[in-house]
């Protein structure tokens, strides 16, 4: 099969001139491109294009500079939002390159697909889809340099070798620096891809070291954001700038019916009120429309927004107007009980339920979250001369610039969209409706700039937010506890619904987040998707279906294991089952996130291993006090492995104790541990909160919360005391899996089995809350 790793090329940009002030006077810019532009006769190919909603398919165009003074650049282009992209790219290129810490730096791309490929920063693959480019350019840039050395040597190029920002004759002693050999190796072909040798593993000094000591901090972005003087979309400032705050429909699919903007106008330092038509649905990533007002500050801005009198055509929305989250739930719970499109089918379930003579059934609910990103979305923009230029955080500038683009009726060439820090994202900064209002407003005021600045209130009423889910799941069990039979039934609306009318079924996308690949060793299976309307935005959220799917299938796991008398983790060694390798096709499921099911299959050992070290680090079957609990969970998302063990105590008046966490990760190879053991913390507190607290429910079409004494995220006094990341499998030559979403999806049902040892109350619906309360 042939797949996107076969089509990786090498570009020597300073000779061909293919990018536009890329390839400086005198520099030697070196291009590993999965864009086939370059190379008219080969055949591009990739896996797993079908069905997705926009630009998800890698191609990605990395860019490492050498100028005559020596400094090294590295061209970013994926958004950097805390899981450190930035400093792990340039890892990667300074170890491969032989640079110097002190000398490399970081450069963020604009948003330009053409340039430099597919630039959407979601789905965990920037470095398990960059590493390869990443190190084959920079090898293919050292040995252009060895070579100009060579030829200014006039030695054998075998006598060259690139040491730490210099090339030595190894039999003098002679030495050039990089800055000194650039121009030369501008002037040289790039060698061809199979004549590159990479690095060995002990000669990389900073990939997959931890404690780094280098003079200029290891974390590029670090001392910046600890001192303030890191760049947020928020934090950009131009002269003569106005900001905007927006009154959205309270109702999806709501429309203006009137409005009267006296008393907005006369509030000092507001300029204009003005209408933002909003997208007829589905609406993707066009903006909900709204009233806008217009002001030389934000706090008269929002003051004039308060001042607005607004009266909402709510019938508009359709069936989205009577949208009440309680009774939608027990409709989906009701839909449960009957079949639905059936998705995988193994075995004879109905015999195998028959012959099994225990029978054990349990429905699971998680709610509508919010991203709640600590920097609500903000966006400027500024439109002259037919050009827009935005600034904003955004994980998906290539989606930005589109958006732009088609809403002015511009030519995506006159939009450059700069990507600033983002302050967190979890999905929800791939979609730009906050920079097509920017952009709207900016066509209001030509060449004035214009930032659209949403509150918080802003930010968790109109978000896209993570599907409610229902799942319902039956075994059937023999005399020894063996599950013989296995249907689960998932419900949620569908992502989709933002692109296409609503298609009422989850997509293969979403099914094989967790779901299809389900990977138990049972003799009868059989996995069910009911229809579930959408009446909300969906939207990606941090490890998106993974979630429910790893909270149900882990939670009933664990009750098959008490239902049988068993202990919960040796019974779901049992359901694993023995060391196997499990190509996703064979189980329907097609995506298998993007990737080739040859090079990514489902490998049950490795499920197992995470397993056992989580357990063991944990000190699994130790003896512990009344009211306090092990709880065990294990899920395969973004083609890596991971375990949970909480240790909780829960007080006589269902006061929650997380003694420690134990989380055991398999990615395969790993460049940067570091920033590896931070995102599994985080995603140890974030799904904690998705467990204890957070919830957004809907009355009559209207979310509920508005803020954070509503919508609850967790304190310091709900996270583990301890948090213990264990990382496994590095030295194998397993395929580099994903980090910052596979560490989510088993947390909430690991505490949730803590909680059931720990009470013996078992946790079907989230959130928590109040349930712990005797």
């Amino acid at each position: 099969m042939s797949t996107y790793r076969d089509t990786l090329l090498l570009a020597n940009v300073s000779r061909r001139h293919f990018l536009k002030g890329l390839a400086a006077s005198g520099a030697l810019v070196i291009a590993a491109r999965w864009d086939l532009s370059l190379a008219e006769d080969e055949e591009e190919a990739s896996y797993g294009a079908d069905g997705m909603p926009h630009g998800w398919v890698d191609d990605p165009n990395v860019f490492i500079r050498i100028d005559e003074d020596g400094t090294v650049t590295v061209v970013n282009h994926r958004a950097e939002m805390g899981q450190g992209i930035r400093t792990s790219l340039v890892m990667v290129a300074a170890d491969e390159l032989g640079a110097d810490w002190d000398r490399i730096r970081v450069e963020q791309a604009i948003g330009h697909e053409e340039r430099y490929g597919n630039q959407d920063t979601d789905g965990s693959r920037s470095m398990r889809h960059w590493f390869d480019p990443m190190r084959r350019a920079a090898a293919a840039a050292r040995t252009m340099l060895e070579r100009a050395a060579a030829e200014q040597w006039e030695a054998p190029v075998e006598e060259c070798r690139a040491g730490v920002h210099v090339v030595i004759h190894e039999p003098s002693g002679r030495e050039l620096g990089f800055g000194a050999l650039a121009e030369a190796a501008s002037q040289l072909p790039v060698p061809e891809r199979d004549t590159l040798t990479l690095k060995s593993r002990d000669e990389w000094r900073y990939i997959g070291r931890e404690n780094v000591k280098t003079d200029r901090p290891l974390a590029i972005d670090g001392e910046d954001i600890v001192t303030g003087r890191a760049v947020y979309g928020a934090d950009v400032m131009l002269d003569d700038m106005l900001y905007a705050v927006i009154a959205r429909p309270p109702v999806y699919g709501a429309t203006l019916a009137s409005v009267d903007d006296s008393a907005a106008l006369e509030v000092p330092g507001v300029v204009r009120v003005v209408e933002i038509d909003g997208a007829v649905q589905p609406a993707g990533f066009a903006p909900l429309g709204g009233v806008a007002v217009v002001a030389e500050n934000t706090w008269a801005a929002i003051q004039g927004r308060d001042a607005l009198e607004i009266e909402w055509d709510t019938e508009s929305a359709g069936d989205n107007a009577g949208y009440d989250s309680t009774a939608y739930r027990e409709a989906l719970e009701e839909a449960a009980r009957s079949p639905g499109r059936v998705i995988r089918e193994q075995g004879d379930i109905e015999a195998a339920l028959a012959d099994a003579e225990t029978h054990i059934e349990a429905t699971y609910y998680m709610p509508h979250l919010a991203h709640a990103t600590m920097e609500p979305p903000a966006a400027l923009a500024r439109l002259a001369e037919g050009k827009a230029e935005i600034w904003a955080p955004v994980q998906s500038p290539q989606a930005a610039r589109d958006g732009v683009a088609e809403r002015l009726g511009l030519d995506p060439e006159d939009v450059t969209v700069n990507v600033t820090l983002l302050g967190g994202g979890f999905g929800r900064k791939s979609k730009p409706d906050f920079v097509v209002e920017a952009a709207s407003l900016a066509q209001e005021f030509e060449g004035r700039p214009v930032r659209v600045q949403w509150t918080r209130e802003d930010d968790i009423q109109h978000d896209y937010f993570h599907a409610v889910s229902v799942d319902r799941l039956e075994a059937g069990l023999d005399g020894d506890g063996k599950v013989l039979a296995w249907r689960h039934r998932t419900l949620s609306p569908s992502l989709f619904s933002l692109f296409m009318p609503d298609p009422m079924h989850k997509q293969d996308l979403e099914l094989g987040m967790g779901f299809t690949a389900t990977p138990f060793d049972i003799p009868a299976m059989r996995l069910e998707n009911p229809e579930a309307p959408a009446h909300v935005r969906i939207g990606w959220y941090r490890a998106v279906y993974n979630l429910p799917h790893a909270f149900a299938i882990q939670s009933f796991a664990a009750e098959l294991a008490e239902a049988a008398g068993r202990d919960h983790r040796d019974y779901l060694l049992d359901l694993l089952g023995p060391a196997r390798r499990i190509d996703t096709r064979d189980l329907n499921d097609t995506w298998n996130y993007g990737e080739d099911p040859e090079r990514y299959p489902v490998d049950i050992g490795r499920l197992r291993a995470v397993v056992e070290k989580a357990t063991e680090e944990a000190g699994w079957g130790r003896e512990l006090p009344e009211g306090r609990g092990l709880g065990l969970a294990v899920h395969h998302s973004f083609v890596s492995y991971t375990a949970v063990v909480f240790d909780v105590e829960v007080n006589d008046a269902g006061e929650l104790t997380i003694h420690s966490a134990d989380i055991a990760f398999d990615c395969g190879p790993q460049v940067n541990p570091e920033r590896i053991r931070a995102q599994m913390e985080g995603s140890c507190v974030m799904g904690i909160g998705n467990a204890l607290h957070s919830e957004i429910s809907f009355s009559e079409g209207r979310v509920e919360q508005d803020n954070f004494h509503q919508y609850l995220i967790p304190r310091m006094p709900q996270a583990p005391r301890v948090t213990r990341v264990h990382l496994i499998n590095d030295s194998s030559e397993a395929p580099m899996g994903g980090v910052g979403e596979p560490g989510v999806p088993p947390v909430t049902p690991a505490l949730c089995n803590a909680i059931f040892a720990a009470t013996g109350k078992r946790i079907r619906r989230l959130p928590i809350g109040d349930q712990l309360a005797s």
